[in-house]
C-alpha cells in the first residue's frame, strides 16, 4: 500500500485548502482511511477517518462543521476540504490507512500501518 498526499500549503486565517491523498497498491474497499495532524512539539492527532467501503466520516471535534473528508472510488483518492482555517491547525497533515479498523480506533494514529509522506499547511492569522 502507497499513500501520496498533497495539496498543503500557506492560508490566511478563514481560508480553504483541500488535502488529497493517493492511495495505490491494492483494492480498498474495507480500508479505514485517516487524517492525522502533527504540530510541531505535539503529538499526532486524529483529523478525520473514512470508511472507504460505506463513506461515512468521522471527524475530530476540533474540525467538525469545517473539514469535510470526502473519496473518489475511481480515481482511488480521498479529500480533505479544509474551510475556515485558523492558526491552530497549522500542522504538517498525514493520511494513513489500514484494513477493517473498529470504530473505536479510527481515532488512535497506532491503529494505522500505512502512511503517507505529509503535506505541510500552514495558517497565518
Amino acid at each position: 500500500v502507497q499513500l501520496q498526499a498533497s495539496g498543503g500549503g500557506l492560508v490566511q486565517a478563514g481560508g480553504s485548502l483541500r488535502l488529497s491523498c493517493a492511495a495505490s497498491g491494492r483494492t480498498f474497499s474495507g480500508f479505514v482511511m485517516g487524517w492525522f495532524r502533527q504540530a510541531p512539539g505535539k503529538e499526532r492527532e486524529f483529523v478525520a477517518a473514512i470508511r472507504w467501503s460505506a463513506g461515512v466520516a468521522y471527524y475530530a471535534d476540533s474540525v467538525k462543521g469545517r473539514f469535510t473528508f470526502s473519496r473518489d472510488n475511481a480515481k482511488n483518492t480521498v479529500y480533505l476540504q479544509m474551510n475556515s482555517l485558523k492558526p491552530e491547525d497549522t500542522a504538517v497533515y498525514y493520511c494513513a490507512a489500514d484494513w477493517n479498523l473498529g470504530s473505536s480506533s479510527f481515532n488512535n494514529y497506532r491503529s494505522y500501518d500505512y502512511w503517507g509522506q505529509g503535506t505541510l499547511v500552514t495558517v497565518s492569522s
